[in-house]
């Protein structure tokens, strides 16, 4: 599904999901790296993200794929 993913100001990162209008913030990043890694949503949704570089600008619109959650 395609998400875009932005930093906040408060040094974290949202996602927000147009077919499903959800904004919802990382709370959890599996290997504590963004990209190719697997991030928990505060909504409880799991997605992997592609693996891009560390210096990809934001906010940048990608591929992720759900794996888990409500």
């Amino acid at each position: 599904m395609k998400v875009t993913v932005r930093k906040e100001a408060g040094g974290g990162y949202s996602i927000y999901v147009p077919k499903k209008d959800l904004e919802a913030r990382i709370v959890e990043l599996a290997d504590d790296r963004l990209w190719g890694s697997t991030a928990t949503l505060d909504n409880g949704w799991q997605l992997e993200l592609p693996d891009l570089p560390f210096d990809t600008r934001l906010p940048v619109t990608v591929e992720a794929r759900r794996l888990a959650g409500d």
